[in-house]
């Protein structure tokens, strides 16, 4: 992990996949790392990530990224979530960037843009 990090709009998923991977690797977790647990666990941090909306107004959680520790605390939680679901990828094989556009296209066609009346 000695990269220099990379921002959203230079960084590719499998970089991003590539450094979960490592991080995996490096503290020789595979054997936990089965979809059931990564699920799990995904939804355990979606949980922790939810706690901090939780009994805010949606005005007051529009407003967290005003705040800049609950901004960054929300952003860990987020980068948990988004480890595990690398995680998950990396496990299953799943080319995200390929199903992300395909599930969007589906979605596209359930939800069109609603026309001008």
């Amino acid at each position: 992990m000695t990269s220099p990090p990379r921002k959203d709009d230079v960084a590719t998923v499998d970089e991003l996949k590539a450094i979960v991977h490592q991080f995996v690797d490096e503290r020789n977790w595979h054997e936990f790392h089965q979809p059931k647990n990564l699920v799990m666990s995904l939804a355990i941090e979606t949980a922790e990530l939810m706690e901090h909306f939780q009994w805010l107004t949606p005005e007051e959680s529009a407003r967290v990224k005003d705040d800049e520790q609950k901004l960054h605390d929300v952003g860990e939680e987020v980068a948990d979530c988004l480890a595990y679901l690398l995680a998950i990828a990396n496990k299953l094989d799943i080319d995200l960037s390929t199903t992300l556009r395909a599930k969007m296209i589906r979605n596209a066609i359930k939800y069109p843009v609603p026309k001008d009346e």
